[in-house]
């Protein structure tokens, strides 16, 4: 079966024109102009990576990115933001949202396609039955979620999408020491440019995260060098 692309862009030429470069590379897109026809095409089969304008009619894309990353149906489905606000704090206000990439007007139909391809690759890595498991610390890829498990049960840590793809490759790379740049290349995608210290931000978040559970110190700062995921002594 195709793969589903919803492309949420309320100006018809664009709209066309990347529908047309997605039908040429084998996918099937489907076009909303604004929020309620974009949920209407989720309701009728959830997409498996939705091309998302910032600027839209009645809802900015930025709150339907966060909208969608509240939302069960939507919670993993990759996000490509459209925009033409390329200042790197736009490009870390998307990302902070959940977007998984940030592609800035105007661009090229072949820059766009090697990004949907790239985005779709990463998700396609975290869809695996395979749980991942370090101490009491479990990831599930196929529900995204996260868990606390120990003697009286399994317990769900509240964690945000940026953070959830962060702390599946490091478990996926346990006691592994990662630079700041080889995990913006890995969890944001290399094409994505934005500071080092963005990544000092959402490790900072997946400790808060982990904290109220006691796991925040699987988390280790190795000086000079970067970060590693390891079990707890």
């Amino acid at each position: 079966m195709q793969q589903r692309l919803l492309i949420v862009e309320d100006e018809p030429a664009i709209s066309a024109m990347l529908a047309y470069a997605l039908r040429r590379d084998g996918y099937a897109p489907v076009i909303a102009a604004n929020a309620a026809a974009a949920q209407a095409l989720i309701a009728e089969r959830v997409p498996d990576l939705i091309l998302l304008d910032w600027m839209l009619p009645g809802s900015s894309g930025l709150d339907l990115a966060q909208r969608w990353r509240r939302e069960d149906a939507t919670r993993s489905v990759p996000i490509i933001m459209l925009t033409a606000r390329g200042e790197e704090d736009d490009r870390v206000r998307g990302l902070e949202a959940g977007v998984d990439d940030y592609v800035v007007k105007p661009f090229s139909t072949r820059e766009l396609l090697a990004r949907v391809r790239a985005v779709l690759r990463r998700a396609g890595d975290g869809a695996e039955d395979g749980q991942l498991r370090i101490g009491a610390l479990r990831l599930d890829p196929a529900t995204q979620r996260v868990f606390k498990d120990d003697d009286s049960g399994s317990v769900v840590i509240a964690i945000g999408p940026t953070e959830l793809r962060l702390l599946q490759f490091l478990m996926r790379q346990r006691e592994r020491v990662h630079s700041r740049a080889k995990l913006l290349d890995h969890v944001w995608g290399g094409s994505v440019h934005i500071e080092e210290r963005t990544v000092d931000a959402h490790v900072l978040r997946l400790r808060r995260a982990l904290e109220p559970h006691g796991l925040e110190a699987m988390v280790q700062t190795v000086r000079g060098a970067g970060y590693r995921l390891s079990a707890l002594e």
